[in-house]
């Protein structure tokens, strides 16, 4: 399991002890099927594998952090949207406000939003737009599927004229309902994984293959979260960068469920925004 620091707990630091499902290794190439699973084909869920880890509170550091070091950081900002299940007021009104705030924080010369996914646990309040949280250690992108975004959505030689340069994929994560006290986001700082750490995985849809990373477990691997995240509390996590000189490159992250949260929490809402910035 992973430890407190020395410096952690000379700074008084707060953790939770939760359990995080990682991805055994070794094996052929996991696929996680987005259809019916053929026959012959073994459930990823067969190399699941929980671990408890410390998990430290971000909030005494959170002036120190950097989406180029740790690979996320935490900033600030209200919204326009009234419905983020309109897609149309998305459109008109998020992805303005996001590209500017990635652009601001990040120094990009031009971002891209190109998804938004709505997650909420099951009730009451639940719509046909919305999806789970994942329990899973994972990183959104790869070394392969990162480029392959960028020729997804650009036309070819506008793509190949992207790739030339330095791009990153960050995700820009909040709540829609209230503080997050039930089922927050943890995220791992990302010079506490190893190359070795990484576990390229096939996404397969119907039409088409993509490819995420799933982690394997590593005690060396630092893990944080956000208590009691507000409204206009708004995470930045890289989940891709082309550069490859040092800086954070991907961050494994993973919903869990907060042995502290009471009995009759909100369930938690929230938005994750994927945006292409180029530099």
């Amino acid at each position: 399991m992973n430890q407190i620091s020395p410096k952690d707990a000379k700074a008084g630091a707060e953790a939770v002890l939760a359990t995080l499902t990682y991805t055994r290794p070794g094996g052929p190439k996991p696929a996680v099927y987005m259809y019916d699973r053929p026959a012959d084909v073994p459930a990823i869920e067969e190399r699941n594998e929980q671990h408890p880890v410390a998990i430290l509170s971000a909030r005494p550091i959170l002036g120190t952090l950097s989406i180029d070091v740790q690979g996320f950081a935490l900033t600030h900002g209200r919204t326009a949207v009234r419905n983020f299940d309109d897609p149309e007021e998305l459109k008109r009104i998020y992805d303005a406000e996001v590209a500017a705030l990635v652009m601001q924080r990040t120094g990009a010369r031009t971002a891209l939003v190109f998804d938004h996914t709505i997650r909420r646990i099951t009730g009451t309040d639940a719509n046909a737009s919305s999806r789970a949280p994942v329990h899973i250690v994972h990183n959104d992108y790869t070394l392969k599927s990162g480029p392959q975004r960028v020729r997804d959505l650009l036309p070819p030689a506008a793509a190949e004229q992207a790739l030339t340069r330095r791009f990153a994929i960050i995700n820009v994560w909040r709540s829609i309902n209230g503080p997050v006290t039930d089922t927050p986001l943890a995220f791992a700082d990302a010079r506490s994984v190893a190359e070795a750490d990484w576990i390229a995985t096939d996404l397969v849809y119907p039409e088409r293959t993509g490819e995420i990373y799933r982690v394997a477990f590593n005690p060396a691997h630092r893990w944080f979260y956000v208590p009691n995240l507000q409204p206009d509390e708004i995470l930045l996590l890289k989940t891709f960068d082309s550069a490859n000189d040092g800086r954070a490159r991907y961050m494994p992250h993973s919903a869990f469920e907060d042995p502290a949260t009471r009995s009759g929490t909100a369930k938690r809402q929230s938005i994750e925004s994927r945006v292409l910035a180029f530099f």
